[in-house]
């Protein structure tokens, strides 16, 4: 895998945004949602438990890219005596 590391740091904010997004849309009912959000429903009550689950899992996936940036080289096969 070639290894880009212009793209950890726009990876980790990313994840860190769509974390913080998951978290609204756990603690926040439709009617209380930004009107941008998808989901936002004037009066609801009801909790978008599957979006926030959606932006976490997408989050920890940009995580996980990003730690595999940071990783070394490996060399293509084991070195022989």
């Amino acid at each position: 895998m070639t290894k880009r590391p212009q793209l950890i740091i726009p990876a980790v904010v990313l994840g860190v945004v769509l974390w913080v997004i998951a978290i609204v849309y756990w603690t926040q009912d439709a009617g209380s949602l930004p009107s941008f959000f998808p989901g936002h429903s004037a009066g609801s009550t009801h909790i978008h438990f599957k979006h926030g689950l959606a932006a976490a899992i997408v989050g920890l996936g940009c995580f996980v890219f990003a730690w595999f940036q940071t990783g070394g080289d490996r060399p293509d096969r084991p070195p022989t005596s």
